[in-house]
């Protein structure tokens, strides 16, 4: 990491990339809304505080962003990548990327790209692997509320299965961002035969509340846990990310979840082969995974 961000404070012309500081959410928080992405301050505060980032700084002021976070010795997401439209075209998309491989080192990278960053990706030897889609809107309620009966709130106790889970559906060891992020959620298991099989985080996020990660073993258990976390959602924006392939995003459309848009999941290295039950069926965001 010390090699990466010495690299990292060497001067561009007059644009300097630096690690990525409290001091620069603000300018971060007016990127992302540059781009139409909606991100609160908080939202920036929580992904540094899980990750690692670098920032564009000319005269004071933040021209792009990156961010990624380590999930142990082998894997990482990236995201948060946003170089300012004034600035685009002249190779800081790059600089900020070859940031975070040089932090990153030998650990398998995933993360979700616009069509636009695609390119840039795949010149660092990133390839496509699936397709997210981002539904969202205001969760008019449920006529029929009636909830499955093996779905509970979770519990402190619940934490280590909750992140044994996690491994199995994801391959990633993030026991950290999950320990922050059950500070922050409302969240629901479902037990099957005295054992946690999925579990459902809610939280505030964006424009109202994201629901994500959820973690099942099948459909229909993660149509369970979702419908627990949005009972209490009534008349508030939800927003949820899903894979194309998760079977879900159909049934979110009769919720009045509308598809808004999608990402492609995109990978550089290896990542170890998943044995399952358990499937990711909905992510924490699209830059945490």
């Amino acid at each position: 990491m010390a090699n990466a961000l010495e690299r990292a404070e060497q001067n561009d012309g007059e644009v300097v990339l630096l690690p990525l500081s409290q001091d620069h959410l603000e300018g971060a928080l007016a990127l992302s809304r540059e781009m139409s992405w909606p991100y609160r301050l908080a939202d920036w505060a929580v992904a540094l505080e899980f990750g690692h980032g670098f920032a564009l700084i000319r005269d004071g002021a933040v021209l792009g962003t990156a961010v990624w976070w380590p999930y142990g010795e082998s894997d990482a997401m990236a995201g948060m990548i946003i170089v300012s439209r004034s600035a685009q075209g002249r190779g800081y998309g790059a600089r900020l990327m070859d940031a975070i491989l040089a932090a990153a080192g030998s650990r398998v990278i995933q993360l979700n790209s616009t069509e636009e960053g695609r390119l840039l990706y795949e010149r660092r030897g990133f390839a496509p692997v699936g397709v997210i889609q981002q539904h969202q809107g205001v969760f008019a309620g449920l006529a029929d509320a009636s909830l499955s009966p093996l779905v509970r709130g979770a519990m402190p106790a619940d934490s280590k299965a909750i992140a044994d889970l996690d491994f199995v559906a994801t391959g990633w060891t993030r026991t950290r961002m999950l320990e922050g992020l059950m500070g922050l959620a409302d969240i629901h298991v479902l037990e099957r035969d005295g054992a946690v099989r999925g579990y459902c985080m809610s939280r505030l996020f964006g424009r109202g509340h994201v629901i994500g990660p959820v973690i099942a073993e099948n459909v229909g258990d993660a149509r369970d846990l979702i419908l627990a976390a949005l009972v209490p959602l009534s008349g508030r924006f939800v927003r949820i990310d899903t894979s194309s392939t998760s079977g879900l995003g159909d049934w979110f459309v009769t919720l009045g979840l509308e598809q808004v848009g999608d990402a492609l999941t995109m990978v550089r290295g290896d990542p170890a082969p998943l044995r399952g039950p358990a499937q990711r069926f909905a992510l924490a965001n699209q830059s945490f995974g």
